[in-house]
């Protein structure tokens, strides 16, 4: 059947204005909805913060950094930026990952943890007795965790450090070989100044990966790690803050000292890191970065 030319022009009119409008429209649809998405991705995640605090007083004198992250608000406050994002050896504060580790997957049970003294004499007398993982934590008692983390083993390890992105995540000398300070087996590994690195930034973002909203540990794990890390409670001001500690030696010279972990303020989590680095004609120990921690969280 032959349809009038006059109505074949007029169809033809009629649909060269309609298709661009289909093609108008359903692009801009998309547009609209990728616009959307784009503005809850902008809401969802806070542009990062950084601001530089001027913490000196607190130092006196000392070489180090200081970091506090507060991850709701994508904000740090940091002392001496260079220094902050500077990987050096974690030392006695990598105990949460092993901790948190054996934990995990069962080589810590906490209520049979003792593990038996080998009669070798340290020079920390507290570690010379058979030993619970809660006072093994306290005092940190090298020998314990070197046991802990060898059954833990090499992979185990290092899946758990990738999953958290753990500095540079190196545990090739598992053994501790690299460490010009000791050179007893008990009491060296990859954690002591050897492989493995991390800066002071990367210690809250850490913290904040185990201990925040999104962690995907067992409740029972963070309890127990809770329980062992509560370094001091002040209800007045309603302040707890958990840590670890952390010092390295390099030829008996002081030159990393740590404190790192979280704190409850008024009901609002930070994540805090002190270091401390070898300063000329100065004392440097973890105790002191402890110190500079309690307070800068404290005049929060």
């Amino acid at each position: 059947m032959k349809m009038n030319p006059r109505k074949l022009k007029t169809i033809g009119i009629f649909l060269v204005f309609l298709i661009p409008f289909l093609f108008t429209g359903c692009s801009g649809g998309n547009h609209e909805s990728s616009n959307s998405k784009s503005a809850e991705t902008k809401e969802k995640e806070p542009e990062t913060k950084i601001e530089e605090k001027d913490w000196s007083d607190d130092f006196a004198g000392l070489n180090g950094a200081a970091v506090i992250y507060e991850p709701e608000e994508n904000r740090y406050q940091i002392y001496n930026q260079d220094l902050a994002k500077t990987r050096r050896s974690p030392c006695s504060t990598f105990k949460i990952i092993s901790s948190l580790t054996a934990l995990e997957n069962g080589v810590i049970d906490p209520d049979h943890s003792v593990r038996e003294w080998s009669g070798e004499q340290f020079w920390n007398s507290g570690w010379n007795q058979d030993i619970s993982f809660e006072e093994a934590f306290r005092v940190s008692c090298v020998w314990y965790f070197r046991e802990v983390i060898d059954d833990i083993g090499k992979e185990r390890m290092q899946k758990e450090l990738d999953k958290l992105s753990y500095g540079n995540c190196d545990i090739s000398d598992w053994e501790g070989k690299q460490n010009t300070n000791n050179n007893n087996r008990a009491l060296t590994g990859f954690w002591i100044e050897s492989s493995l690195k991390i800066s002071p930034k990367e210690q809250t973002e850490v913290m904040e990966r185990i201990f925040g909203d999104t962690s995907s540990y067992s409740k029972e794990s963070l309890s127990r790690l809770k329980q062992v890390m509560l370094t001091s409670q002040d209800k007045e001001k309603d302040i707890a803050i958990y840590g670890k500690t952390g010092m390295g030696k390099d030829n008996g010279i002081t030159t990393d000292a740590w404190f790192t972990g979280f704190a409850d303020v008024s009901g609002q989590r930070k994540y805090f890191c002190v270091y401390l680095g070898k300063t000329n004609g100065a004392d440097v120990t973890s105790t002191k970065a402890k110190e500079i921690a309690i307070q800068i969280i404290s005049d929060l």
